[in-house]
């Protein structure tokens, strides 16, 4: 049962989420670590990893029918493990994050996991706003966004300038990848109306776009405004080329492709960051 539960959790997308809290609390120390935030990021970034898992599962609780036609060989939609047992062990991967966040946890990181809480359950369950097209991409985009602001939280520096703009920058490239995965999942999507159906494929297509672009000026900002130079604009370069490449794939329809494209666009962008306030 376990290995169905890794693959309901998605890995891969909470490996990504592992790299993000690090990040945010490397941006909010200005690279100036501790073995203590060392440990405290160590623990917080589990937390997170717990607290996206069960996210993950959560959402495939909910898209269950959606997955008996598009993806029946998922382990619900293929009965490899019961509805009962995804949510217990859902419930299960809460409340160990919960308990993570709690180890001298500030005001600021308690405020954020309660947002996140919040913001995962009614995309879900509640409101189900997964099912309201652009707030639902919205709600996810946001924690997308929380998270690096979790990591700068955790180590005390929420406000630090960095750490907003990278937040902005996940939050911006993510909701573009959330509309254009809309896009790519139209025809399997019944019972939800999204952004795509009530825009339009071509006009959500361009409507990603332009949130793709809004990541690239906030991914600008630090370098105009400070604390960072012009010239170490220089390692956005692959980023930047790679989210304004986008308009090809998008044009052509090749949504996968381009959802893809905006991911890595926005990790390297990130990372970039990191490499620009370390040197």
């Amino acid at each position: 049962m376990w290995r169905e539960v890794v693959e309901l959790s998605r890995p891969k997308n909470i490996l990504i989420a592992s790299l993000t809290v690090p990040l945010g609390a490397h941006l909010a120390l200005d690279g100036n670590w501790s073995s203590n935030f060392i440990l405290l990021v160590a623990l917080q970034t589990t937390c997170v990893m717990f607290f996206m898992a069960a996210g993950n599962i959560f959402n495939d609780i909910s898209d269950i029918d959606i997955d008996r036609i598009a993806k029946p060989h998922r382990p619900l939609p293929s009965n490899a493990i019961t509805i009962e047992q995804a949510t217990k062990i859902a419930y299960v991967f809460s409340l160990l994050s919960f308990i993570l966040m709690l180890i001298n946890p500030t005001t600021h990181q308690i405020l954020i996991w309660v947002l996140a809480g919040l913001l995962m359950y009614t995309y879900d369950m509640g409101p189900q706003t997964k099912k309201h097209g652009l707030l639902g991409n919205v709600a996810i985009s946001l924690m997308v966004g929380a998270v690096v602001l979790y990591g700068a939280a955790a180590v005390g520096s929420l406000m630090t300038p960095m750490a907003l703009y990278a937040a902005g920058v996940a939050f911006f490239a993510n909701l573009g990848r959330e509309i254009i995965k809309d896009c790519e999942d139209m025809e399997s999507d019944e019972g939800r109306r999204t952004f795509p159906m009530k825009v339009g494929l071509m006009n959500a297509r361009a409507t990603a776009y332009v949130f793709i672009l809004l990541a690239i000026v906030v991914l600008y900002l630090p370098h105009w405004l400070g604390p960072l130079t012009m010239n170490q604009l220089l390692f956005q370069a692959p980023a930047i080329f790679l989210l304004m490449s986008l308009n090809g794939p998008l044009f052509k329809g090749e949504d996968y492709i381009a959802q893809q494209r905006v991911r890595m666009g926005m990790l390297l962008g990130l990372l970039a960051l990191v490499v620009e306030v370390s040197v």
